[in-house]
């Protein structure tokens, strides 16, 4: 399983799921402790702003940030759940898990790992530009972001609301 949450509610999300990795998709520099229970090398920061194109003074996301994201979901060990977060919980969070889920289950639909998503955050906007990297990495031929622009923009929210993502 994997959970989704904001920035701010990441130790209450840790400790509710006991969850035993935590990948961190925030701007660089943002401090993020990293919960007591969770073992340094199994928690991963990758920084980039949340764009969807090059802008001067900012990172956008990029082929190594996917990649790196990439690596550390293929290394969880799914023994125990796996929380993602952002800052506000609403778009590379939910781009990431939703990345996940498509590089852990190659034969499943893009769409309905997109509408589960969307049943599960009525606020998700997953990243554009990061599921389409995510899509050329994967090979998926343009499904994963079809999909995601398939379920549309998420509602209006200053911060998502946790919530959980079938690997199934």
């Amino acid at each position: 399983m994997i959970h989704v949450c904001p920035l701010s509610r990441l130790e209450e999300t840790v400790a509710a799921t006991r969850a035993a990795h935590v990948l961190s998709v925030i701007n660089r520099g943002t401090p993020v402790a990293r919960p007591a229970s969770i073992l340094a090398e199994n928690h991963l920061y990758i920084g980039f702003n949340d764009i969807t194109a090059p802008q001067d003074g900012l990172v956008h996301p990029a082929l190594e940030h996917v990649e790196g994201i990439l690596g550390f979901v293929r290394r969880w060990p799914r023994q125990a759940p796996l929380v993602v977060h952002c800052y506000a919980g609403i778009s590379r969070s939910t781009a990431s898990a939703f990345i996940a889920a498509c590089a852990l289950n190659p034969g499943r639909s893009e769409a309905a790992i997109a509408g589960e998503l969307r049943a599960a955050s009525p606020s998700a906007t997953p990243n554009a530009l990061l599921v389409a990297l995510a899509d050329t990495l994967l090979g998926r031929q343009g499904r994963m972001s079809a999909a995601i622009a398939a379920i549309g923009r998420g509602r209006d929210a200053f911060e998502g609301e946790p919530f959980a993502l079938r690997l199934d």
